[in-house]
């Protein structure tokens, strides 16, 4: 017993070492501090449907047009191409709508940065002017035999506009409703921007389905494909009304304040300047940073939308077209039949949404890509049988897949960067991404199947996708339910805010207490662990 008690009061008077004392203060001063009030947005419900409405609308607006081309593709082939084969004329009509895609990085390159600089809203509403007026103009180009060659750059070039637009639209989109959604909601919030995507493809390839019917094949290669691009002019005034009146999102506006008090801090200013001004002025060196600091979220966030858009494009641009032109089945009921599967992954995807809030992110990704994997070739299969029944359980398998990435991806991506990158490092890896694997996927398989004779080609390029989605996913953290990169908790109500403030104090003072039983009473802790020995 008196050989123990040298031992413990050495122990004691450790606590008391100058040296200790110092490596105390600094881990206390380092630790995690709590949360106050001012940490925590609550935010408004108004706001916060105006933003998701506003947003999904542009959305709307851009799918209407993909949905408009995908199912004219071959009166298009024929309106603007008509001196090629049938087969070229797809190409031809796919290889105009994947040059889109060419200038969508562009898009992304002027767009992003800018939005991360002046603000959200403000290019938000400037794509969508740009979209409504590229697409609204389509309606308008005279047809091959009017003017020759000239019809088919007139309408490359409005492709290109509206893929330049594009480039800022969906990244900005994304960004918007993620910083005003609450933390535990941000999967179902996030869910009806693309609930908006596939409501404006079914509402495009509805009203050319119906207008197939009845007007016929020689009245629409006449006169009748010019109708449903003249519904883009009043969708996009009512769209850009909408994003007008919405308000800069609360994690941006803190953003710019910081960067604000920061720049008046560096420069001695007095800090009166705009927020959103400086915010503007301390915009260099942000693509440096997203390659050089943020290089494995860039990679994690390519291969997702690959996953995503590769699926997409596949069922809603391609398989209209696969059905008809390489299967011949009859023009109608192809329509018919991915309509319908557009309108199951429209009644499904906020309910997906909803559940990556409460099971995660990366669960529904990876569910999704090993799905993928497995039931392309059985999907393919199915849809290449004679009739309505086999060909539509197919269909409805393909949809079932894209919706687990669909509902997924408007809550998952933005929270891969921080604020202050975030617009602009979500456009670039997205528009990347879109360009060289997603809005090329109509033009490669068609171009494959027509080299190869194998249509079963389309089923393998999904198998492929998916093994580069489970990729992906794997490396994927999760982020259900906690806040953005950069940003502070938000919250729907101010009692949630409260509790959330008490948690993180108590927490703050539970680890406060443990570093200074660990530094000053070590003997305790050791003697707390034979105890429970």
């Amino acid at each position: 017993m008196s050989k123990g008690r040298p031992r413990r009061e050495s122990r004691r008077s450790g606590g008391s070492n100058p040296a200790n004392d110092r490596l105390l203060r600094t881990l206390l001063r380092r630790r995690k501090r709590s949360l106050s009030a001012e940490d925590v947005t609550v935010t408004d419900k108004p706001e916060v449907r105006r933003a998701v409405s506003a947003s999904a609308l542009g959305n709307m607006m851009e799918w209407f047009d993909f949905g408009v081309y995908a199912y004219l593709a071959g009166i298009l082939g024929e309106v603007f191409f008509p001196s090629s084969s049938p087969g070229a004329q797809v190409v031809s009509t796919f290889a105009t709508f994947a040059a889109a895609f060419l200038v969508r990085p562009l898009g992304g390159l002027v767009f992003g940065p800018l939005g991360d600089r002046i603000g959200r809203k403000r290019v938000l509403a400037a794509t969508m002017i740009m979209m409504a007026i590229s697409t609204f103009a389509v309606a308008f180009l005279p047809s091959y035999d009017s003017i020759g060659f000239t019809a088919p750059i007139l309408l490359l070039i409005c492709r290109l506009v509206q893929g330049f637009s594009t480039g800022g639209e969906y990244a900005g989109a994304t960004t918007y409703i993620a910083e005003y959604s609450p933390d535990k909601r941000r999967g179902f919030l996030g869910s009806w921007l693309d609930f908006g995507t596939f409501v404006g493809y079914s509402l495009g390839s509805g009203i050319v389905t119906i207008l197939t019917a009845a007007l016929g094949h020689d009245g629409m290669v006449h006169w009748g494909w010019r109708i449903p691009f003249l519904v883009a002019g009043p969708l996009g005034l009512i769209g850009l009304y909408m994003r007008l009146r919405l308000e800069e999102t609360p994690a941006f506006k803190r953003q710019a304040e910081e960067a604000a008090a920061e720049y008046a801090k560096e420069s001695h200013d007095e800090g009166d300047e705009d927020p959103v001004e400086v915010a503007r002025q301390s915009g260099h060196g942000r693509l440096r940073e997203i390659f050089t600091q943020h290089w494995q979220a860039v990679l994690i966030c390519m291969g997702l939308v690959l996953l995503y858009n590769v699926t997409n494009y596949m069922v809603t641009s391609y398989l209209p077209t696969f059905m008809t032109e390489t299967l011949g089945q009859d023009a109608l009921t192809a329509q018919l039949l991915v309509l319908g599967t557009m309108i199951v992954v429209v009644l499904t995807i906020t309910t997906v949404g909803r559940s990556s809030d409460r099971w995660g992110r990366r669960p529904v990704f990876m569910a999704g890509s090993i799905a993928l994997i497995v039931l392309s070739v059985p999907a393919f299969v199915l849809i290449r049988q004679g009739g309505i029944l086999q060909p539509a359980f197919g269909c409805l398998i393909l949809g079932l897949l894209l919706v687990c990435f669909a509902g997924t991806s408007a809550s998952t991506l933005p929270a891969l960067f921080p604020t202050r990158l975030r617009y602009g490092a979500l456009s670039i890896s997205f528009n990347v991404s879109v360009s060289l694997f997603g809005g090329t996927t109509p033009l490669i398989a068609s171009g494959l199947v027509e080299v190869t004779k194998n249509d079963m080609v389309p089923a393998y390029y999904l198998m492929v996708a998916g093994v580069i989605g489970f990729i992906a996913t794997y490396f994927l953290h999760e982020t259900a339910g906690r806040p953005l990169r950069g940003s502070g908790p938000m919250v729907e109500t101010h009692d949630q805010a409260r509790s959330l403030v008490a948690a993180s104090r108590t927490e703050a003072g539970r680890r406060a207490r443990d570093v200074w039983i660990h530094l000053r009473h070590p003997w305790a802790r050791h003697n707390g662990d034979d105890k429970q020995g």
